[in-house]
């Protein structure tokens, strides 16, 4: 099941005695969490029958033996634990323990007018123990993986879309470039960005450098197009710009999204069929021309001798085969003589 599949069955009050929400990425968890928090209990049912834990100040026995309680005034009462993920599970959940046992035995028969839900965290539940399969058995078990990278920009426009709004495909690729994939962090910064405009207004780059604080000339999405372009003076001023402003352009950020550039340039090379160039990419149709255009200014040796590059200056950032006190200011501007020359 999906999130927006959980989120459905809720409003529809079909709810299960138990719910696993796991994975490396919190945002959906928090999503759903948050939705049955605010509503799967009115007001006046929440004080007697809504109860929240957390997984560092509390134990199964005690989440079990609320969880055993009949709701006062209430068809449900509604346990939620989170960061589950801190909760001693080895010790108690496993083995041959009467403490084992009377874990097991919950999840095996959980009491139907409780929801219990478990919110496990920054990783994956153990899939080999008997409690997953009890709790797959009789509840209902999500898995919250991360968004891939290329796949972060069409996630970005499909929130947008879902708050019944647009968003340009440069300013969605900008967003991803620079938010990474912290789902939690760009939700954010596009709410506070859509409180400030209309429902007709189509989200793009300038409004997203002038709300969220990206430099509109100087980004890594600028230096990719200069890059391509094979403009030695833009690269240049760019590249400076980073040297100058390390701390908003971390050289390791810089190296990664270059590292993933040219690496999509040496697969275009590769291609038996450009037209399928964007599925195969993982990127946005609109960007392929960027992609033609470098491929034909770096051929696909050189390609390979910039990703080899790339490879060494990011060991040389981390100390290694380093000679001197060289800044990572100093590394960049190396690093791109060496690329385009």
């Amino acid at each position: 099941m999906t999130a927006s599949d959980i989120i459905k069955d809720l409003k529809a009050k079909k709810f299960k005695p138990v719910y696993l929400l796991h994975g490396e990425e919190p945002y959906y968890i928090d999503q759903i969490i948050h939705y049955m928090e605010q509503h799967i209990l009115n007001d006046m049912e929440k004080g007697f029958n809504q109860t929240v834990l957390y997984g560092k100040d509390t134990d199964m026995a005690t989440i079990l033996n609320a969880a055993k309680r009949y709701p006062m005034m209430s068809d449900y009462q509604l346990i939620v634990v989170k960061e589950a993920q801190d909760l001693k599970w080895s010790k108690e959940t496993e083995g041959s323990s009467k403490q084992a046992e009377f874990v097991q035995s919950y999840f095996e028969n959980p009491l139907s007018s409780t929801i219990l839900v478990l919110g496990y965290k920054y990783a994956n539940f153990d899939k080999r123990k008997k409690l997953f399969k009890s709790i797959t058995k009789n509840g209902v078990v999500f898995q919250s993986d991360p968004v891939r990278d290329y796949k972060l920009a069409q996630w970005i426009e499909d929130l947008v879309k879902e708050k019944g709004m647009k968003i340009a495909p440069q300013a969605s690729a900008l967003m991803a470039e620079y938010l990474g994939a912290d789902l939690s962090k760009i939700s954010n910064e596009l709410e506070k960005l859509m409180l400030n405009i209309s429902k007709e207004t189509t989200i793009d780059t300038d409004l997203i450098q002038k709300n969220i604080g990206i430099s509109k000339e100087y980004n890594v999405f600028e230096l990719q197009k200069a890059l391509a372009a094979r403009n030695v003076l833009k690269s240049n001023q760019i590249i400076n710009y980073f040297a100058d402003n390390l701390k908003a352009n971390p050289m390791v950020m810089v190296m990664a999204n270059l590292n993933s550039y040219f690496s999509k340039i040496l697969k275009y090379h590769y291609l038996q069929n450009k037209n399928d160039a964007a599925k195969e990419l993982g990127v946005n149709p609109y960007f392929v021309k960027d992609y033609e255009l470098a491929a034909r200014n770096y051929n696909m040796n050189k390609t390979f001798d910039i990703i080899s590059l790339l490879r060494e200056y990011d060991l040389k950032s981390k100390g290694v085969d380093s000679t001197g006190n060289v800044t990572d200011g100093e590394l960049l501007k190396e690093l791109l003589f060496k690329m385009i020359h």
